[in-house]
């Protein structure tokens, strides 16, 4: 294994690093202030398509996809020292490069498993940056950590298809530009195989039945910049039969398919994210006194950037194997490591944030630092995409079969 980084992902990190310090960082707090000015504070600020604008214009747009007929052509390993870049502003970066979840994976999805009408219609604008998406997973009533549970029909009629549910923290859908919902949902809830029973439909937002009914929070956030999580209920809403993604019974081998790259995405932005606490967390301890001395002369402080920085390289380490496995082997070959990074990588960059907040003060859970909402980020992703049990008790159950 070299993770070494080649020729392409050095002249892309370097265009990147500049892009984020000519152009992200300063626009943080101009996006704030924009949106403050919203008709609805669920709109775009102007900065955004600013943002959008140069980064096309840049090269550095769809650099998540490896599939070069529709992306950057990167691999895993080549996208990762990226992806971290863009973590560390989480609410901007990854937006104005268009690799932003979860339209990364709902792109992804389409391009592996829509036909051509389906990439025709909806792909092609999402990869322009001209509409936002959702994906329908999640439910209230029951415990999506296991995804049989889902309760959502899809009944077919004729011509077309019935979709009947109410899902809820559907990421990016109180965002006005969300034209698609990808939804899953059970075509045979009485099947003999519970991992056939589900399907994918597309279903356009604008369909009749089709209610967007609040906004969900996340620790008292509503991730503006972000698109929302929302609420949604599908009334008996009907959709042609050519809507279905696949085929009956296939939604969650596309689920599985769909989540692999989106665990391997947020764990490297996760690393960005801390990379972006450690540095505050510097910054204040060498400009604040207490008990006359300056916080990073305090032992207790030097310990935590010390613990932090071992705990970021060793998360970086297995991101990129597990990147590296997934370009050589492919996702069931590198189940192991995904799963690993999903239950390291969050848990140890929500301490880490924590011990920057801690360094803050007071400052640190306001609203004049990012950290509160980095906290409230990388916590929430102990729970996105499967939560640490369910990834725990497989990984666990992977390795005891061996003894067994």
């Amino acid at each position: 294994m070299d993770f070494a980084y080649d020729a392409r992902t050095e002249e892309l990190r370097e265009k990147l690093l500049a892009f984020m310090d000519e152009h992200v960082y300063p626009a943080e707090r101009t996006a704030e202030e924009q949106r403050a000015l919203l008709a609805s504070p669920w709109d775009s600020p102007p900065v955004v398509e600013e943002l959008k604008a140069e980064a096309k214009r840049q090269g550095l747009w769809n650099l998540f996809l490896p599939d070069a007929e529709y992306g950057a052509g990167l691999t895993n390993l080549q996208y990762a020292p990226l992806a971290e870049i863009t973590g560390r502003s989480p609410q901007l970066a990854p937006t104005a490069l268009n690799c932003a979840a979860p339209d990364t994976g709902n792109m992804e999805l389409l391009a592996q498993f829509g036909d051509e009408a389906q990439k025709k219609q909806w792909l092609e604008p999402l990869l322009a940056g001209e509409i936002r998406s959702a994906f329908a997973m999640t439910e209230p009533e029951v415990a999506s950590s296991d995804a049989t549970n889902i309760e959502t029909r899809i009944r077919r009629d004729g011509d077309e298809y019935v979709v009947t549910g109410r899902k809820w923290y559907i990421s990016g859908a109180m965002n006005p530009d969300c034209k698609i919902f990808i939804v899953m949902g059970k075509t045979d809830p009485d099947g003999a195989d519970p991992r056939r029973q589900q399907s994918m439909i597309l279903v356009p937002r604008d369909t009749p039945g089709v209610e967007v009914r609040r906004a969900m929070q996340v620790y008292g956030y509503e991730d503006h910049s972000h698109g929302g999580h929302a609420e949604v209920v599908f009334d008996d809403v009907r959709v042609p039969a050519s809507h279905l993604i696949g085929e009956e019974g296939g939604g969650f081998a596309i689920a599985q398919a769909r989540l692999g790259p989106g665990r391997i995405h947020h764990c490297m932005r996760l690393i960005g994210m801390a990379e972006r606490a450690v540095e505050l967390m510097c910054r204040r301890a060498v400009s604040r006194t207490a008990f006359g001395k300056t916080l990073a002369q305090q032992g207790v402080v030097q310990n935590w950037i010390a613990d932090a920085r071992v705990q970021i390289e060793q998360l970086r380490l297995l991101v990129l194997k597990t990147a590296w496995l997934m370009d050589t082997v492919g996702n069931r070959g590198a189940h192991t490591e995904i799963q690993a990074i999903k239950i390291a990588t969050p848990r140890a960059v929500v301490d880490i944030i924590d011990k920057a907040v801690q360094a803050h003060g007071a400052g640190g859970v306001s609203q004049d630092f990012p950290l509160a909402e980095l906290w409230a980020a990388a916590r929430t992703l102990k729970l996105a995409d499967g939560p640490d049990e369910v990834h725990q008790r497989s990984l666990a159950r992977r390795e005891l079969k061996k003894y067994l």
